[in-house]
């Protein structure tokens, strides 16, 4: 690489996907919190390595109820291998201890309960000197189809919810994000995301995670036909991707805190436990829909084109790739060069 290569945002690699979708009864194993480090530590693309790594509360990696003494060690453990902690998942759905954030006030409790135990690790990380930018990850879990059995309601009650738990986030300095997925009710559409945030009304405090694989059916009307943007004998024209892009992105863009870089072959996918939703591809994978270091451009340069430096790191997301592909050295070599290049394209130098 050229001695000009901009050094901002950080490269992040995720640890969930060792975990989303496996585990349960028929889904493959899950892969330890130790493999996943090694194998982000020896990838290398001309001397640039990872950075960092964004992490997942939940066992068998980091229990959310994990103790001070276990978290350091863990930290120390990271810092070890030169790596950085930046996003941290909140647990907050039913399986993993949460609840549905339009549910019951027991399921809205519990959701919140995780949300303030994600946000004192993730502030405790801060204090130990582990992490140094991120935010805290969140989602309305719950499904689609339960949502639309009253959008509007429900989606006061999401909003309510991420309303409470923008005071807990405030308590501890932190700042949560809402990942859009079209699995997620209330939060499976673009608009449907857009008209969320609003309603919250805490763009400090609760806002947006983009994901490349995943926006890019927001675009296609997946699971909202109604907000489908391309036109419905779409054939991958240049202009009417570039035309739908621009337009989700220009939407979603002012809310978007934390970014993921991935690759998506406009079909969706799930896995184990983890309902149906953007399918993450490899990096080199032919059938995949965007160009990577050009497409990252709508997430991360503004509507004139210049470079808005708002994220402090990057990361990539393969949920659900087969054990087989993630335990090749190769997958992890191959996904940290495109993320080089999306720090060329549209990063800085400091």
């Amino acid at each position: 690489m050229s001695q000009t290569q901009n050094n901002f945002p950080k490269l992040h690699n995720a640890m969930w996907p060792g975990l989303v979708g496996k585990g349960s009864p028929g889904a493959e194993p899950c892969i330890d919190l130790d493999t996943m480090l090694d194998l982000t530590t020896k990838a290398e693309v001309n001397g640039i390595k990872f950075d960092g790594v964004d992490i997942f509360l939940f066992d068998p990696h980091i229990s959310i109820d994990v103790k001070e003494d276990e978290l350091k060690a863990v930290a120390e453990k990271i810092q070890s291998k030169n790596l950085m902690i930046g996003s941290v998942v909140a647990p907050v759905w039913p399986p993993t201890g949460g609840g549905s954030a339009m549910g019951s006030d027991e399921e809205r409790k519990n959701f919140l309960t995780q949300v303030q135990k994600a946000c004192r690790i993730a502030k405790k990380l801060r204090e130990i000197g582990a992490r140094k930018y991120g935010i805290v990850r969140i989602d309305s879990a719950c499904g689609v189809t339960d949502w639309e059995k009253d959008p509007k309601g429900n989606t006061k009650k999401i909003a309510k919810t991420f309303k409470e738990a923008a005071k807990v986030a405030k308590d501890h300095g932190e700042r949560l994000a809402a990942e859009g997925e079209i699995c997620w009710g209330g939060m499976h559409s673009w608009k449907y995301m857009v008209q969320l945030l609003e309603e919250v009304g805490q763009p400090k405090y609760v806002a947006f995670q983009a994901d490349m694989a995943h926006t890019l059916l927001y675009t296609l009307g997946y699971n909202a036909p109604e907000h489908r943007i391309v036109p419905d004998k779409f054939h991958w024209e240049p202009e009417a991707f570039h035309n739908a892009m621009k337009k989700m992105t220009k939407a979603l863009r002012p809310w978007t805190i934390d970014f993921h870089v991935a690759q998506n072959d406009a079909t969706v996918r799930g896995s184990g436990s983890h309902d149906k939703t953007g399918r993450h591809c490899l990096a080199t994978d032919p059938n995949g829909k965007l160009n990577i270091a050009r497409d990252a451009g709508y997430w991360m340069r503004d509507d004139k084109g210049k470079a808005t430096k708002k994220f402090k790191h990057i990361c990539w997301d393969g949920c659900m790739f087969p054990n087989e592909v993630m335990m090749k050295q190769q997958t992890w070599n191959d996904i940290l060069a495109a993320m080089i290049q999306v720090r060329e394209n549209h990063g800085w130098k400091e």
